[in-house]
């Protein structure tokens, strides 16, 4: 009985694989994580992803984490183990919009409960524009976790007394998180007249015109998030998997880990954050970006370049942590407190 539970539960959480992409994003949509985890598996030592495929599918039960794992189908073995570490990547977001109606909802949501944790996917900056400069502020509130998730994380995958359940989750989230922290609204909360207490990533700056409906709204937020699919569409009969493939070997060509080897700076998250920040001053909020206008395409192809650059380094970044906790990279220091 316990198994056929665990395969309708299975069953039932590949459907949800499907179906979130055409839910609102709140981060990097699915494609942009993806394509961060597949830059990482090609930085991964042979040891790296063993460890780290064997962790994953002890994940506690209730996580869902292990019943994305085909250990049955026609794709070679690691063309699955790879698929399988790239859609964990955006595991976070999956159960963030988990939805079921009975007999499953009420299971599902004690899930979601459990393993959504909505202020752990941005680390904020609050800040305002004052004739053309940068003035930070002190924050409100906590401005979000991601930085300190990340440390947290970093140390539990490290620690021998930690077992391979608590590694798994921790896993799962240094995936998303990096990703996240790589996407310059998620480090930014800008301060302005008709926002005083912060922008939320750019969620509050519409690009759609004033009495949009709000179903047709589009807002700064969505516009970073979804920028690789709006400008790079798969080509006909692409499998996802084919497409992720397709465009993070471009982004890897444009970016070579060459070019990026110098500003890897394992464990400063800190440091990864305030990069990300800085694009959001400069980037993100030009000067030819205005609200309730849909930019330029000069601002569009500048944006996707950013996109681009920073997913690739989200990639190297987290395929060089994960060599260093798991495989037979030299050793590097541990994650650095948040300054």
């Amino acid at each position: 009985m316990k198994n056929r539970m665990r395969t309708i539960f299975g069953l039932a959480v590949i459907a949800v694989c499907f179906s979130v992409s055409a839910l609102p994003a709140m981060a990097w949509d699915d494609v942009g994580h993806k394509i961060t985890a597949y830059v990482a598996w090609q930085r991964m030592t042979p040891q790296a992803r063993d460890a780290v495929i064997d962790i994953l599918r002890q994940a506690p039960e209730d996580s869902d984490i292990a019943t994305y794992y085909l250990t049955n189908g026609s794709a070679p073995l690691d063309v699955r183990r790879q698929e399988y570490f790239e859609l964990i990547a955006t595991w976070a977001d999956i159960v963030r919009d988990y939805g079921f109606e009975p007999p499953y909802k009420k299971i599902f949501e004690a899930r979601q409960r459990k393993y959504h944790k909505a202020n752990w996917h941005y680390s904020d900056t609050f800040w305002k524009q004052i004739d053309g400069r940068v003035e930070l502020l002190p924050p409100p509130d906590e401005g979000g976790r991601a930085v300190e998730r990340l440390i947290a994380f970093d140390k539990l995958t490290r620690d021998a007394a930690s077992t391979p359940q608590e590694k798994a989750v921790a896993i799962a989230w240094m995936m998303h998180l990096t990703g996240d922290l790589h996407q310059p609204l998620h480090t930014s909360a800008r301060v302005t007249d008709l926002e005083p207490k912060g922008d939320q990533g750019g969620n509050l700056f519409q690009l759609t015109p004033k009495g949009t409906p709000r179903a047709d709204q589009v807002n700064l937020h969505w516009y970073w998030d979804s920028i690789v699919g709006r400008n790079v569409q798969p080509k006909k009969d692409m499998s996802d998997g084919q497409y992720i493939k397709w465009l993070g070997d471009a982004m890897m060509k444009r970016y070579p880990y060459a070019r990026a080897q110098g500003q890897i700076e394992l464990g400063d998250y800190e440091s990864w954050k305030k990069e990300s920040f800085a694009l959001a001053t400069s980037e993100v909020f030009r000067s030819d970006l205005i609200r309730f206008e849909m930019p330029s395409m000069k601002y569009r192809k500048n944006a996707y370049r950013v996109a681009e650059r920073q997913l690739a380094l989200a990639g190297y970044r987290l395929g060089e942590t994960m060599n260093a906790i798991f495989g037979t990279a030299a050793a590097v220091p541990a994650a650095r407190p948040a300054s």
